[in-house]
């Protein structure tokens, strides 16, 4: 049964239309499928048309988390038994975490189309992009200090900017793409992953020098 997409601004389109084709292996040619017993997880990636431009919401996560501390990443979590299952437990999850954390009113929020699952090995997560458009944005703050420190409106535009973009080695070996976002840790990962390789098949992404690698800030 097709699920019907609610209407997104035009220069969405390109996105809205990709969501239900896109496979897993373009989004994590490296761990695009979820082994059995992964928990499922959900994150939010809420565009919206911001006083600067269109925009995506990111948070950089406290310091002290356990996972991923200090990271730029999505909201988002595990789903929780009474999200649902499937689709709608993802959406309900992704809306739910974000809601938690940044205090988003999911009423504002039209969810025009859910990603692949991917695996994120670290935490052994299944996590479902969800993808959203944020009718009436307003300025957002954390709710809990304890698991996130900043809210960034990030625009589209800087994410697009080549001076920003560059190639992070992890002090193990791992090279991936990253984004300087202002923040002391760049936006790197799997959030970073996601971000560039959905970029760069909807035809956004813009020539960058790949050549350009810079060693991972030591992480809290």
């Amino acid at each position: 049964m097709s699920v019907a997409v609610p209407p997104v601004p035009e220069w969405l389109r390109p996105l809205a239309e990709l969501a239900g084709s896109i496979e897993a292996e373009r989004l994590s040619p490296r761990f695009p499928h979820p082994p059995e017993g992964a928990h499922p997880a959900a994150v939010l990636m809420l565009f919206a048309d911001g006083e600067g431009g269109p925009e995506l919401l990111l948070t950089e996560r406290a310091p002290t988390m356990r996972q991923h501390a200090g990271q730029v990443s999505f909201p988002g979590g595990r789903v929780d038994p009474g999200d649902g299952e499937g689709r709608d437990g993802f959406v309900a999850a992704a809306l739910r975490e974000a809601s938690e954390e940044v205090g988003l009113d999911p009423s504002g929020v039209d969810v025009f189309g859910v990603l692949p699952t991917l695996w994120l090995p670290p935490s052994n997560f299944a996590v479902a992009p969800v993808l959203a458009y944020w009718r009436e944005p307003t300025v957002l703050s954390p709710v809990s200090a304890e698991e996130v420190r900043t809210v960034l409106h990030q625009r589209i535009e800087d994410l697009l900017d080549p001076a920003r973009r560059f190639t992070v080695v992890h002090p193990a070996g791992w090279r991936g793409p990253a984004f300087d976002v202002g923040t002391p840790i760049p936006l790197w990962g799997f959030t970073a992953g996601v971000i560039a390789r959905l970029f760069e098949v909807v035809g956004w992404e813009r020539p960058w020098d790949v050549s350009d690698e810079r060693e991972l800030p030591p992480l809290p």
